[in-house]
């Protein structure tokens, strides 16, 4: 991350801590592999303070899928709606292409 992102010491250090942990979790045997839950990483800030940058970041180093999605529009709907579904489809579009 520090060849990526400059600045950001906490966030930088919060992201790697998780996905070492995550990588650590992969490691074990399934029947322990189940019984060690795995931490999301909540990062808050201001507009441009490089959340995303991080989130992107993270996602190309452990070859997971990303989408950026503006939450404030969805929010106003409610997390029931069909908004949200199509959140997770374009997720899971992804991810599977």
């Amino acid at each position: 991350l520090n060849a990526h992102i400059v600045g950001q010491n906490d966030a930088k250090r919060a992201v790697a801590i998780a996905m070492r942990n995550r990588w650590r979790r992969r490691q074990l045997p399934g029947d322990l592999m189940k019984e060690v839950t795995p931490r999301n990483v909540l990062m808050i800030g201001p507009t441009g303070c490089g959340k995303t940058e991080v989130a992107r970041r993270m996602a190309a180093l452990s070859d997971a899928p990303f989408i950026k999605v503006e939450a404030t529009k969805f929010t106003e709907v409610g997390y029931h709606g069909r908004d949200v579904d199509q959140i997770i489809r374009d997720l899971m579009d992804i991810s599977i292409n």
